[in-house]
């Protein structure tokens, strides 16, 4: 069977990872792209991760998906230009860039735009203009994007955007408590990991659950970055990161919410420069600020007996999780299911256990075997509330979204043809 390979790019603050997949080129021409459903119509052919880029020892990390191939290669990449070079290097000497129909990224941003958008000069200047939202993402990636362009110029590139999924939030939820003539400015509560809650979603349709399409959902995505998502009837309603990423919860090391005081007062009284108070909010906070030890959560479990500022950092995540699912229940008027997803969300236990304990009220019981064994259901028997652990892939629903583009490319493609050169009875057609 001919198939084409659709490449997906999630890029993070130091690590790169890839997906690409095989579709049947069959799917293109299809009237409506299905949503991926574990069949055979798209598959992961290799996958991997380029991780400590600008460090030392970056390595790239892939394996194939019949797990035929497993394997990690040393590389030197200064930053994620040089990065994304070494991998385009790595795709053609496994040849698999001969055969890239089109390549989707992950884009950190705030925009009214609310679905996938393939690469255009515009667009790009539009991105660079507004990399004030998320620094620390989009320079990355629009560093990726241009790489991609230079070495694969015939190839559509197509930007998926983080914060498409919360665009049905209320005015309500998204508007700002600040003057009211920055809202022309576009200044407002975007909310960021839309891939990873699609996702969720779809997998909650999928598993039967009646309160994906109608019903009361927190989506709690908890890994280095950490967010919040109130979902009824299928639709967002609000969502715990606002006009950047750097809101909500307290995350591996950024702040989450901060009192705005605290930015003259840092200034004033700590000499502190606005580039200086940026980097202590999103890379010197979180668990790693109060810590003063790591921002990885396993980290921080080993030594908690020992360590009380470890302790202290595992509390306070906890604490601002459980508070956030109470508001958005209140917001929700009531919870049907809650789903751990992210790092954190998908692979602790612990934390899962001490964020539910005192959730009670809410109809919300644990099952502590099945959560000890990150079952997809934990939640107990008496629960009136699903509690389910679902692992996140944001890559398939690039990939998705990515076909989609495709297909409504080559369609238009062939509408095109079809105009310049008709057939004997649309030409008699015209005549008569």
């Amino acid at each position: 069977m001919n198939r084409e390979h659709i490449l997906t790019i999630n890029a993070g603050s130091s690590s790169i990872k890839f997906a690409v997949y095989q579709i049947a080129a069959s799917q293109f021409a299809a009237s409506q792209f299905a949503e991926y459903q574990g069949d055979d119509s798209m598959r992961v052919g290799i996958s991997g991760t380029l991780d400590r880029i600008g460090k030392d020892e970056t390595r790239l990390t892939f394996r194939s998906q019949d797990h035929a191939r497993s394997h990690t290669v040393e590389c030197q990449a200064s930053d994620h230009a040089d990065a994304i070079d070494f991998l385009m290097d790595w795709f053609e000497s496994e040849k698999v860039s001969a055969d890239v129909a089109a390549v989707g990224h992950r884009i950190v941003h705030a925009t009214p735009l609310a679905h996938p958008e393939v690469v255009t000069p515009e667009l790009l200047d539009e991105l660079y203009r507004d990399c004030s939202f998320a620094p620390q993402h989009l320079v990355n990636e629009l560093a990726i994007v241009q790489a991609c362009r230079r070495r694969m110029p015939d190839v559509p590139q197509v930007l998926c955007f983080d914060s498409s999924f919360h665009h049905t939030m209320p005015r309500v939820a998204s508007t700002l408590a600040i003057p009211r003539r920055y809202q022309s400015k576009g200044i407002k509560r975007y909310g960021y990991h839309g891939l990873s809650y699609t996702y969720l979603m779809q997998e909650l349709r999928r598993l039967g659950d009646p309160a994906a399409s109608e019903g009361r959902v927190i989506l709690a995505h908890l890994g280095n970055g950490a967010s919040m998502a109130a979902v009824l009837d299928g639709k967002c309603i609000d969502t715990s990161m606002g006009f950047t990423p750097a809101a909500g919860l307290p995350m591996g090391s950024r702040s989450g919410d901060l009192d705005p005081g605290l930015f003259s007062y840092m200034v004033q009284r700590e000499g502190l420069k606005p580039e200086e108070f940026f980097r202590m909010a999103n890379h010197e906070s979180g668990l790693l600020g109060i810590s003063e030890t790591s921002s990885d959560m396993r980290d921080l479990l080993a030594i908690e007996s020992t360590d009380v500022r470890a302790a202290e950092a595992i509390d306070v995540f906890c604490y601002q999780a459980k508070k956030l699912i109470g508001a958005y229940a209140a917001a929700l008027g009531g919870l049907d299911t809650l789903v751990f997803s992210g790092g954190i969300g998908e692979r602790s236990p612990e934390v899962r256990a001490r964020i539910c304990a005192s959730l009670k009220f809410l109809g919300i019981a644990l099952n502590d075997q099945c959560n000890s064994k990150n079952e997809c259901l934990i939640s107990d028997t008496p629960s009136s509330v699903n509690v389910r652990v679902i692992p996140t892939d944001e890559q398939i629903v690039i990939a998705n979204s990515v076909a989609d583009v495709v297909k409504r490319l080559h369609s238009q493609s062939d509408a095109r043809t079809a105009s310049l050169f008709p057939t004997p009875s649309q030409r008699q057609g015209t005549e008569s």
